[in-house]
Formats: structure tokens, sequence, C-alpha cells
């Protein structure tokens, strides 16, 4: 009882933005549930200054809530499944993610961009947008405006990347008979899972079914193994950063949710592995989402749109700098291993 009278305000408050932001994304997936979540917090907030009882459970739900979502993605993945068929596209994502961060880190110094911005923009855009920055968002203890500033930067780039792909892929001479190459194009070039959908575009575009959309989203999950090394390796250095070697702490090093969403990933391994069909986790990988969308809504709710607008030229900056080298790099790659 006294969780509720502490937190269910606020919690009922984020539920209520998130349920028709969710519908929204689901009719508009290039854009997606957690930027209208995010936005629609961001206009309450312009105008609901005091949030006085729901306060606690908006911040209770941002960090809560968003931890617990990353743990239920990983019910969502397959890893037999990902390494086979992710081989072929593995090179092309791993030059992809160490160029996104470089370039991050170069930009960060450049352009002196607070470090967990750059963090979570680099890492949004080489893994997979929304998810990689609310996995990664607790382990760099990044503020809700940093997490509302790089969720609006990959959008930006998402929906750029969703209108043009298609059309720099005829540009390029893209196999249209069948839709690997622009598949492994989308699926490592492009931020987000939900803007992956310029994959389907191509399908349309030529007649082939849903077979170009099935690679780049493997590709896709493939990417999003990456979550794992790069949040613990961040937590590593935040910790040895925050405590005298000889005090260093390995069980206070790894967080927690982190571990769980590794755990969740091998259980449902195991179990589809021995016939467990993989559709029964289809609802907790849903849920997932949902709760990213209602962790957003928090964000939102706790964001500061003036701030944000006057600091965005630079977080957009370095997002430019990543989109850019990565979706470079992706077409070198693919060149270079004769894919097209």
């Amino acid at each position: 009882m006294n969780f509720v009278n502490k937190y269910g305000k606020g919690i009922l408050i984020c539920l209520l933005i998130a349920i028709p932001s969710w519908i929204i994304g689901k009719m508009f997936p290039v854009i997606g549930g957690a930027v209208i979540a995010i936005l629609a917090g961001m206009i309450i907030a312009m105008f609901w200054s005091d949030k006085g009882k729901a306060e606690a459970g908006i911040k209770w739900t941002s960090k809560v809530i968003l931890q617990t979502a990353v743990v239920l993605l990983g019910f969502g993945m397959n890893l037999g499944v990902i390494f086979e068929t992710g081989k072929q596209s593995l090179p092309i994502i791993l030059c992809t993610i160490t160029t996104s961060l470089v370039l991050a880190w170069i930009m960060k110094k450049a352009l002196k961009v607070p470090s967990n911005t750059s963090i979570l923009v680099g890492v949004g855009s080489s893994i997979c947008g929304g998810s990689a920055i609310a996995a990664t968002a607790p382990v760099i203890d990044a503020d809700d405006d940093e997490i509302a500033q790089s969720i609006a930067v990959i959008f930006f780039f998402n929906v750029l990347a969703a209108i043009f792909f298609p059309i720099l892929g005829k540009a390029l001479g893209f196999d249209t008979m069948h839709g690997d190459a622009f598949g492994i194009f989308a699926g490592t070039a492009i931020n987000d899972t939900s803007s992956v959908t310029a994959a389907s575009t191509w399908d349309s575009m030529w007649g082939l079914g849903s077979a170009t959309l099935n690679k780049a989203v493997t590709v896709k999950l493939t990417r999003t193994l990456a979550i794992i090394p790069i949040t613990l390796g961040l937590s590593f250095i935040r910790a040895k950063k925050e405590r005298q070697a000889s005090n260093f702490s390995l069980k206070r090093a790894f967080p927690m949710f982190i571990l769980y969403f590794i755990l969740a990933a091998i259980f449902t391994t195991v179990c589809v592995n021995v016939g467990v069909d993989s559709s029964v986790f289809a609802p907790l990988k849903e849920l997932s989402k949902f709760l990213i969308i209602m962790a957003m809504a928090a964000i939102g709710l706790n964001s500061n749109v003036i701030q944000l607008i006057k600091t965005g030229g630079k977080p957009i900056a370095v997002g430019a700098t990543c989109w850019c080298g990565i979706t470079i790099v992706s077409l070198v790659m693919q060149h270079v291993m004769h894919i097209w």
C-alpha cells in the first residue's frame, strides 16, 4: 500500500501516455511509440511544472521500468539463430559499431559535447537506437534530458534513412532480384529497429515479399547483441573512475539488469533448442517494447524542452557524423565482400 501511495499516481500518468503512444506507434512504425511518448511527455511538462505527488512515480518509471524493459528484451533473442544467420554481416557490424563509437568520441572532444550525450548518441547510432540508449543510460547514470536529447537525434536520422535509403540503394545499383544487399545495408546502417521498415519499402518496390525485411531484422538482432559488451565495458569504466583501484568491486561494476538481460537471452535460446516454439516469448518481447514507451513518457515528463532546444545543435552534429560514417563503412565493406 505504501508503494501505491508513493508511486501510484506517477506510474498511472506514464501508463496513460504510453497506451495511445503505443497504438499510434503501431500505425506509424517509422516514428515509433517511444518517440511519440517522449514528445507527449515533453509537451505536458511545458504546462505542468509542479508534479507534486506524481513526481516520485514518474522518476521510478524512468529508472526501474526502463531497466525491466531491457531485461524482457532478452527474451526476444535466440542467440543460436542470430549467430548462425548473422555470420555474413558480422564483419560489417563490427566495423560500423567501431566507426560510430570512435566518431562519437572524436566529436565529443572537438565540440565539447557532454560525455553522456555523446555516448548515448554513439551507442544508439551503432547498435539499435532506442533499445541501446535504454540499456546504456542507467549504466552511465544519464539524466532524463540527456536520454531525451539522444532519442530525438536518433529519431531524426531514422526518418531520413527510411526515406532516402531505398532511393540510395537503387542509385547504387543494389541487386533487385533478391533482398540480401539492401537488407544488410538497412540492418547495419539504420539506427533503430523500427526504421528498418525501410527494408520493407525495398521489398514492395521490387516484389520481393518480405525477403529484404527478414534479412534486415536478422542483421539488426545481431547488432543488438553488442548491447552486452558495450554496457559491461562502460560499467567497468565508470566503476574505475568512481572508486580507487584497491576498492574496485567486480560485483558492483556489473549492472544487475544487464546480467538478467543476458540470462533471459540464454534461457530463450535453450528453450527454443529443446523444442519450445519461439512464439511463446513474443508477448514478453512486446511487453518490453511497451515498457520502453512507458519509460520514455516518464523521461519526457522530466525533460526541459527549452534547454534541449538550446543545446541540441551539437548532439545533432554528433549524430550526423556517426550516421554518415556508418553508412559509408557499411557500403564499403559490402563492396569489399562482394555482396553488391
